[in-house]
């Protein structure tokens, strides 16, 4: 049986009647609230943290009564550097940040890429985001795609890190897009549930799938042009890449997706046209509730000017 590290913070806990039928990793969270739950799970797999003696899984069910002993070990140093870039930012308190992520920015490093990421610049704003969540994603609660404009909220504490990681797990952080899409959409709304997994040949890309994770989008259309439509989607969940492959499944792809899309785009789109326009959560500290907007980044403002302006023409030329 592996033995608890030398070193980290010392972990002796009882577990009462009123935890019965939580989750290990749950319970965990709740007692231990400096800690990420990243940490957390690392360290029962490690067998540094035992149920009675024993090594349990993270979603081991708790029945009341169990003593969990073990070591906690110290997080691992961070090897993103601070690098200075422009924020825009539209909401910081002690607690938490929100800014407008710009298309074209990857928001944390991967595949060995440590650089010209958000995370580096939000390491330059505040040094001490270093401290929170995971080392690779300083102070980041959830992420969107390189080339996906809109709000993102960054967590300064591991506190308001747990907190408002649980309000996107537990589906309580409304999540408001504006897409670009192909096509002409015969309803004005309507609802997409369609499980997403990894494709099965290329595994860059997500998919429908029926053994994937379940999805939901809601769209409404907002503005309609010649082949294509301006639509705003309520997501109930948040899987990679989930609007992008739902719109795809429709046959109506988001416009300049380089993925998903088509072919032909990519001379009249500078990128895919997807805006995260409206953040809507509680407070982690305060319990306010806290709503906000993001205009549309000038790129897609000058797309949908174009559209506008063709229609315009098209309509003068019938007269």
């Amino acid at each position: 049986m592996p033995s608890p590290p030398p070193d980290g913070q010392a972990i002796d806990l009882t577990a009462d009647a009123v935890s019965a039928r939580l989750r290990l990793d749950q319970f965990l969270a709740l007692h231990i609230p400096d800690t990420s739950r990243a940490v957390v799970a690392a360290a029962l797999r490690a067998g540094a943290l035992l149920v009675d003696g024993q090594i349990k899984k993270c979603g081991h069910r708790l029945r009341g009564g169990e003593r969990i002993c073990g070591k906690l070990p110290a997080p691992p140093p961070s090897q993103l550097t601070a690098e200075e870039m422009p924020l825009t930012i539209v909401y910081e308190d002690e607690t938490l940040l929100i800014i407008i992520k710009p298309p074209g920015l990857v928001v944390h490093p991967g595949s060995g890429n440590l650089s010209g990421t958000l995370a580096n610049g939000l390491l330059h704003h505040r040094a001490s985001l270093r401290d929170v969540g995971d080392a690779a994603r300083p102070g980041l609660v959830h992420r969107l795609d390189k080339d996906t404009s809109g709000l993102l909220v960054v967590a300064k504490n591991e506190r308001a890190h747990r907190l408002l990681v649980e309000q996107f797990q537990r589906r309580q952080v409304k999540k408001e897009y504006l897409a670009l899409a192909h096509g002409h959409f015969t309803a004005k709304a309507g609802r997409i549930e369609a499980p997403i997994g990894r494709h099965p040949v290329n595994r860059q890309k997500m998919t429908v799938l029926p053994s994937g994770r379940q999805a939901v989008s809601n769209w409404q259309v907002e503005e309609e042009f010649t082949g294509f439509a301006l639509l705003r989607l309520h997501i109930e969940t948040g899987r990679t890449h989930q609007i992008r492959v739902h719109l795809a499944h429709l046959g109506n792809p988001v416009a300049g997706d380089p993925v998903y899309g088509r072919a032909t785009d990519a001379a009249h789109f500078p990128r895919q046209m997807l805006h995260a326009e409206r953040l809507a959560f509680t407070h982690p500290l305060s319990g306010a509730e806290m709503t906000f907007t993001a205009p549309l980044w000038p790129d897609f403002q000058a797309a949908l000017a174009a559209l506008r302006q063709s229609e315009a023409l098209e309509l003068s030329s019938r007269r």
